[in-house]
Protein backbone atom coordinates (compact mmCIF):
# COMPACT_ATOMS: atom_id res chain seq x y z
CA UNK A 1 0.00 0.00 0.00
CA UNK A 2 1.38 3.31 -0.86
CA UNK A 3 1.36 5.72 1.71
CA UNK A 4 0.80 9.60 0.92
CA UNK A 5 2.04 11.13 3.40
CA UNK A 6 5.07 11.79 2.74
CA UNK A 7 4.68 12.52 -0.66
CA UNK A 8 5.28 15.43 -2.95
CA UNK A 9 1.72 15.79 -4.64
CA UNK A 10 0.29 17.48 -7.74
CA UNK A 11 -2.86 18.46 -7.78
CA UNK A 12 -3.74 19.48 -11.16
CA UNK A 13 -7.47 20.89 -11.85
CA UNK A 14 -6.69 21.70 -7.64
CA UNK A 15 -8.61 25.05 -7.86
CA UNK A 16 -11.87 22.95 -9.25
CA UNK A 17 -14.90 21.87 -8.37
CA UNK A 18 -13.56 18.43 -7.66
CA UNK A 19 -9.86 18.92 -7.54
CA UNK A 20 -10.41 21.34 -4.34
CA UNK A 21 -11.96 18.33 -2.60
CA UNK A 22 -9.01 15.97 -3.07
CA UNK A 23 -6.87 18.49 -1.75
CA UNK A 24 -8.97 18.56 1.45
CA UNK A 25 -9.08 14.66 1.26
CA UNK A 26 -5.32 14.23 0.81
CA UNK A 27 -5.05 16.42 3.96
CA UNK A 28 -7.48 14.78 6.35
CA UNK A 29 -5.06 11.92 5.77
CA UNK A 30 -2.37 13.55 6.89
CA UNK A 31 -0.53 15.13 4.23
CA UNK A 32 0.99 18.21 5.69
CA UNK A 33 -0.18 21.07 3.17
CA UNK A 34 3.45 22.07 2.60
CA UNK A 35 3.69 18.87 0.00
CA UNK A 36 0.38 19.66 -1.71
CA UNK A 37 1.07 21.50 -5.00
CA UNK A 38 -1.88 22.99 -7.02
CA UNK A 39 -1.18 24.24 -10.48
CA UNK A 40 -3.63 26.69 -11.70
CA UNK A 41 -3.95 27.53 -15.66
CA UNK A 42 -3.39 30.90 -14.69
CA UNK A 43 0.35 30.06 -13.54
CA UNK A 44 0.94 26.76 -15.22
CA UNK A 45 -0.83 26.68 -18.84
CA UNK A 46 -0.70 22.94 -19.24
CA UNK A 47 -1.77 22.90 -23.21
CA UNK A 48 2.67 24.09 -23.61
CA UNK A 49 5.01 21.96 -22.87
CA UNK A 50 6.72 24.34 -20.62
CA UNK A 51 3.84 24.51 -18.28
CA UNK A 52 3.69 20.88 -17.84
CA UNK A 53 7.26 20.74 -17.26
CA UNK A 54 7.36 23.23 -14.34
CA UNK A 55 4.44 21.81 -12.71
CA UNK A 56 5.63 18.27 -12.57
CA UNK A 57 9.16 19.17 -11.05
CA UNK A 58 10.13 18.11 -8.33
CA UNK A 59 6.56 15.93 -7.61
CA UNK A 60 6.26 12.10 -6.64
CA UNK A 61 2.91 11.81 -7.09
CA UNK A 62 -0.06 13.30 -9.87
CA UNK A 63 -3.96 13.32 -9.53
CA UNK A 64 -4.70 14.62 -13.09
CA UNK A 65 -8.10 16.43 -12.57
CA UNK A 66 -7.59 19.31 -15.19
CA UNK A 67 -10.25 19.63 -17.71
CA UNK A 68 -11.69 21.81 -20.05
CA UNK A 69 -15.82 20.95 -20.10
CA UNK A 70 -19.29 21.96 -20.97
CA UNK A 71 -22.86 21.37 -20.94
CA UNK A 72 -24.56 19.77 -24.19
CA UNK A 73 -24.63 22.60 -26.41
CA UNK A 74 -21.03 23.33 -25.58
CA UNK A 75 -19.60 20.46 -26.37
CA UNK A 76 -21.86 20.20 -29.72
CA UNK A 77 -20.26 24.18 -30.28
CA UNK A 78 -16.76 23.78 -29.85
CA UNK A 79 -15.59 20.29 -30.33
CA UNK A 80 -11.96 20.80 -31.75
CA UNK A 81 -10.92 22.96 -28.67
CA UNK A 82 -12.46 19.97 -26.18
CA UNK A 83 -10.42 17.29 -28.30
CA UNK A 84 -7.13 19.36 -28.55
CA UNK A 85 -7.04 20.91 -25.38
CA UNK A 86 -7.83 17.79 -23.14
CA UNK A 87 -5.56 15.53 -25.32
CA UNK A 88 -2.75 17.93 -25.03
CA UNK A 89 -3.08 18.65 -21.56
CA UNK A 90 -3.04 15.29 -20.52
CA UNK A 91 -0.34 13.60 -23.21
CA UNK A 92 2.00 16.29 -22.42
CA UNK A 93 2.03 15.85 -18.81
CA UNK A 94 2.13 12.32 -18.61
CA UNK A 95 5.58 12.94 -20.82
CA UNK A 96 6.36 15.59 -18.35
CA UNK A 97 6.34 12.95 -15.29
CA UNK A 98 7.67 10.50 -17.24
CA UNK A 99 10.62 12.38 -17.56
CA UNK A 100 10.92 13.81 -14.13
CA UNK A 101 10.88 10.47 -13.17
CA UNK A 102 7.32 10.88 -11.29
CA UNK A 103 6.23 7.76 -9.23
CA UNK A 104 2.53 7.40 -9.69
CA UNK A 105 0.04 9.20 -12.02
CA UNK A 106 -3.59 9.11 -11.33
CA UNK A 107 -5.55 9.98 -14.14
CA UNK A 108 -9.27 10.95 -14.19
CA UNK A 109 -10.90 9.99 -17.14
CA UNK A 110 -15.11 10.40 -18.07
CA UNK A 111 -18.23 7.95 -18.63
CA UNK A 112 -18.14 9.87 -22.16
CA UNK A 113 -15.22 7.59 -22.87
CA UNK A 114 -18.31 5.01 -22.97
CA UNK A 115 -19.69 3.92 -26.77
CA UNK A 116 -22.96 5.09 -27.25
CA UNK A 117 -24.47 1.63 -27.50
CA UNK A 118 -22.92 -0.07 -24.51
CA UNK A 119 -24.89 -1.78 -22.55
CA UNK A 120 -26.21 -0.64 -19.19
CA UNK A 121 -24.58 -1.05 -16.76
CA UNK A 122 -21.55 0.31 -18.47
CA UNK A 123 -18.88 -2.33 -17.48
CA UNK A 124 -14.97 -1.52 -17.98
CA UNK A 125 -14.78 -4.65 -20.62
CA UNK A 126 -16.97 -2.53 -22.95
CA UNK A 127 -15.07 0.46 -22.88
CA UNK A 128 -14.05 -0.35 -26.74
CA UNK A 129 -16.75 -2.05 -28.39
CA UNK A 130 -18.27 0.96 -30.42
CA UNK A 131 -18.00 4.82 -30.90
CA UNK A 132 -18.69 7.22 -28.19
CA UNK A 133 -21.90 9.74 -29.01
CA UNK A 134 -21.87 12.38 -31.62
CA UNK A 135 -22.27 15.01 -28.47
CA UNK A 136 -18.87 13.17 -26.05
CA UNK A 137 -17.04 11.38 -28.93
CA UNK A 138 -14.48 14.65 -28.80
CA UNK A 139 -14.49 14.67 -25.00
CA UNK A 140 -14.94 11.11 -24.82
CA UNK A 141 -11.86 10.37 -26.70
CA UNK A 142 -9.68 12.69 -25.60
CA UNK A 143 -9.96 11.30 -22.21
CA UNK A 144 -9.42 7.94 -23.49
CA UNK A 145 -6.29 8.51 -25.19
CA UNK A 146 -4.98 9.09 -21.30
CA UNK A 147 -5.58 5.55 -20.60
CA UNK A 148 -4.26 4.03 -23.69
CA UNK A 149 -1.09 6.50 -22.97
CA UNK A 150 -0.55 5.39 -19.47
CA UNK A 151 -1.16 1.54 -20.64
CA UNK A 152 1.45 1.91 -23.33
CA UNK A 153 3.92 4.04 -20.92
CA UNK A 154 3.31 1.34 -18.32
CA UNK A 155 4.46 -1.73 -20.99
CA UNK A 156 7.30 0.24 -22.38
CA UNK A 157 8.48 2.74 -18.93
CA UNK A 158 6.83 0.82 -16.38
CA UNK A 159 5.39 3.86 -14.72
CA UNK A 160 2.84 3.56 -12.40
CA UNK A 161 -0.35 5.11 -14.03
CA UNK A 162 -4.16 4.07 -12.87
CA UNK A 163 -6.80 5.27 -15.17
CA UNK A 164 -10.32 6.21 -12.97
CA UNK A 165 -13.50 6.93 -14.41
CA UNK A 166 -16.00 8.39 -12.36
CA UNK A 167 -19.15 9.22 -13.00
CA UNK A 168 -21.58 12.22 -12.69
CA UNK A 169 -20.03 13.81 -9.59
CA UNK A 170 -21.93 16.26 -7.18
CA UNK A 171 -21.71 18.42 -4.44
CA UNK A 172 -20.73 21.65 -2.43
CA UNK A 173 -18.83 24.38 -4.47
CA UNK A 174 -19.84 23.02 -7.90
CA UNK A 175 -20.97 26.03 -9.45
CA UNK A 176 -23.48 26.27 -12.18
CA UNK A 177 -20.80 28.02 -14.69
CA UNK A 178 -19.60 24.36 -14.93
CA UNK A 179 -22.00 23.69 -16.96
CA UNK A 180 -22.62 20.60 -15.28
CA UNK A 181 -26.67 18.90 -15.06
CA UNK A 182 -26.64 18.77 -10.78
CA UNK A 183 -25.72 22.24 -9.83
CA UNK A 184 -27.86 24.03 -13.25
CA UNK A 185 -30.96 21.98 -11.59
CA UNK A 186 -30.70 22.95 -8.22
CA UNK A 187 -29.39 26.76 -8.75
CA UNK A 188 -32.51 26.78 -11.57
CA UNK A 189 -35.05 25.27 -8.30
CA UNK A 190 -33.54 27.37 -6.09
CA UNK A 191 -33.98 30.87 -7.81
CA UNK A 192 -37.17 29.99 -8.51
CA UNK A 193 -38.55 29.71 -5.27
CA UNK A 194 -36.77 32.15 -3.74
CA UNK A 195 -38.24 34.54 -6.51
CA UNK A 196 -41.68 33.13 -6.27
CA UNK A 197 -41.41 31.86 -10.33
CA UNK A 198 -44.28 30.07 -10.95
CA UNK A 199 -42.51 27.55 -13.06
CA UNK A 200 -38.72 26.18 -14.20
CA UNK A 201 -37.59 25.18 -17.80
CA UNK A 202 -35.88 21.89 -18.11
CA UNK A 203 -34.28 20.85 -21.02
CA UNK A 204 -35.30 17.25 -23.16
CA UNK A 205 -37.63 14.94 -21.90
CA UNK A 206 -36.56 14.29 -18.46
CA UNK A 207 -36.54 10.76 -19.73
CA UNK A 208 -32.56 9.69 -19.70
CA UNK A 209 -31.37 8.08 -16.65
CA UNK A 210 -27.88 8.94 -14.93
CA UNK A 211 -26.21 7.60 -11.80
CA UNK A 212 -24.81 10.48 -9.26
CA UNK A 213 -22.22 10.25 -7.05
CA UNK A 214 -21.76 12.44 -4.13
CA UNK A 215 -18.03 14.62 -4.10
CA UNK A 216 -17.02 12.89 -0.88
CA UNK A 217 -17.60 9.44 -1.97
CA UNK A 218 -15.79 10.36 -5.39
CA UNK A 219 -12.35 11.53 -3.47
CA UNK A 220 -12.40 8.77 -1.02
CA UNK A 221 -12.59 6.66 -4.57
CA UNK A 222 -9.80 8.50 -5.76
CA UNK A 223 -7.58 8.78 -2.83
CA UNK A 224 -7.69 4.56 -2.13
CA UNK A 225 -7.09 3.41 -5.61
CA UNK A 226 -4.02 6.09 -5.34
CA UNK A 227 -3.44 4.07 -2.18
CA UNK A 228 -4.39 0.88 -2.95
CA UNK A 229 -4.41 0.17 -7.24
CA UNK A 230 -1.26 -0.52 -9.65
CA UNK A 231 -2.96 -2.18 -12.45
CA UNK A 232 -3.65 -0.96 -15.91
CA UNK A 233 -7.00 -1.78 -15.99
CA UNK A 234 -9.41 1.44 -16.31
CA UNK A 235 -11.43 1.70 -12.73
CA UNK A 236 -15.41 3.20 -12.97
CA UNK A 237 -16.50 4.86 -10.46
CA UNK A 238 -20.17 5.02 -9.04
CA UNK A 239 -23.22 4.09 -7.17
CA UNK A 240 -24.36 1.43 -9.25
CA UNK A 241 -27.94 2.80 -9.04
CA UNK A 242 -29.60 5.37 -11.64
CA UNK A 243 -32.28 7.60 -12.06
CA UNK A 244 -33.97 9.78 -14.47
CA UNK A 245 -33.15 13.12 -14.81
CA UNK A 246 -37.47 13.80 -14.40
CA UNK A 247 -37.42 12.33 -10.67
CA UNK A 248 -34.08 13.93 -9.94
CA UNK A 249 -35.96 17.14 -10.63
CA UNK A 250 -38.86 16.27 -8.59
CA UNK A 251 -37.02 15.27 -5.67
CA UNK A 252 -34.94 18.31 -6.21
CA UNK A 253 -37.85 20.63 -6.29
CA UNK A 254 -39.00 18.23 -2.94
CA UNK A 255 -36.40 19.15 -0.78
CA UNK A 256 -35.95 22.98 -1.75
CA UNK A 257 -39.83 23.25 -1.28
CA UNK A 258 -40.45 24.47 -5.13
CA UNK A 259 -43.97 23.70 -5.75
CA UNK A 260 -44.10 25.18 -9.22
CA UNK A 261 -44.62 23.86 -12.58
CA UNK A 262 -41.74 21.90 -13.95
CA UNK A 263 -41.84 22.35 -17.99
CA UNK A 264 -39.87 20.06 -20.40
CA UNK A 265 -38.27 21.62 -23.39
CA UNK A 266 -38.53 18.56 -25.99
CA UNK A 267 -36.57 20.52 -28.53
CA UNK A 268 -33.41 20.63 -26.52
CA UNK A 269 -31.28 17.39 -26.68
CA UNK A 270 -31.72 14.47 -24.18
CA UNK A 271 -27.81 13.44 -24.58
CA UNK A 272 -27.50 9.72 -24.50
CA UNK A 273 -30.56 7.85 -22.67
CA UNK A 274 -28.74 5.02 -19.68
CA UNK A 275 -25.69 6.15 -17.94
CA UNK A 276 -25.20 4.10 -15.03
CA UNK A 277 -22.26 2.47 -14.03
CA UNK A 278 -21.13 -1.00 -12.87
CA UNK A 279 -18.93 -0.85 -9.91
CA UNK A 280 -17.61 -4.31 -9.27
CA UNK A 281 -13.79 -3.78 -10.23
CA UNK A 282 -13.64 -0.86 -7.79
CA UNK A 283 -15.12 -2.96 -4.92
CA UNK A 284 -13.19 -5.70 -5.74
CA UNK A 285 -9.86 -4.20 -6.90
CA UNK A 286 -9.82 -1.56 -3.75
CA UNK A 287 -12.75 -1.83 -1.67
CA UNK A 288 -14.65 1.19 -3.07
CA UNK A 289 -18.38 1.21 -1.80
CA UNK A 290 -19.97 4.92 -1.89
CA UNK A 291 -22.05 5.64 1.45
CA UNK A 292 -23.60 9.03 0.75
CA UNK A 293 -27.31 8.91 -0.08
CA UNK A 294 -28.30 10.24 -3.12
CA UNK A 295 -31.03 12.11 -0.87
CA UNK A 296 -28.73 12.75 1.47
CA UNK A 297 -26.10 13.93 -0.78
CA UNK A 298 -28.83 16.37 -2.18
CA UNK A 299 -29.75 17.92 0.86
CA UNK A 300 -25.90 18.76 1.46
CA UNK A 301 -25.55 20.06 -1.63
CA UNK A 302 -28.54 22.03 -2.12
CA UNK A 303 -27.48 24.01 1.56
CA UNK A 304 -24.68 25.05 -0.04
CA UNK A 305 -26.51 26.52 -3.11
CA UNK A 306 -29.22 28.42 -1.15
CA UNK A 307 -25.98 29.97 1.23
CA UNK A 308 -24.44 30.70 -1.78
CA UNK A 309 -27.57 32.56 -3.54
CA UNK A 310 -27.94 33.96 -0.07
CA UNK A 311 -23.79 35.61 -0.36
CA UNK A 312 -23.25 33.25 2.55
CA UNK A 313 -19.53 32.44 1.93
CA UNK A 314 -18.71 31.10 5.25
CA UNK A 315 -20.02 27.43 4.01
Amino acid sequence: MLSLKNKKILVTGGSGFLGSHVVEGLKRRGVPEKNIFVSTSREFDLRKWEGCVRAVEGQEIIFDLAAVTGDLLRRLKIPGELFYDNLIMGVQLIEAARQAQVKKIITIGSAAAYPENAPTPLKEEDLWMGPQSFINISYGLAKKMLLVQGQAYRRQYGMDIIHLMPTNTYGPRERVESGYLMPSLINRVVEAKHSGRPSIEVWGTGEPVRDFLYVDDAVEGILTAAESYDDSEPVNLGTGVGISIKELVNLISKLVGFRGEIKWDTSKPNGQMYRIMNTHRAKEKFGFKPKMSLEEGLKKTIEWHENDTRGDKTT
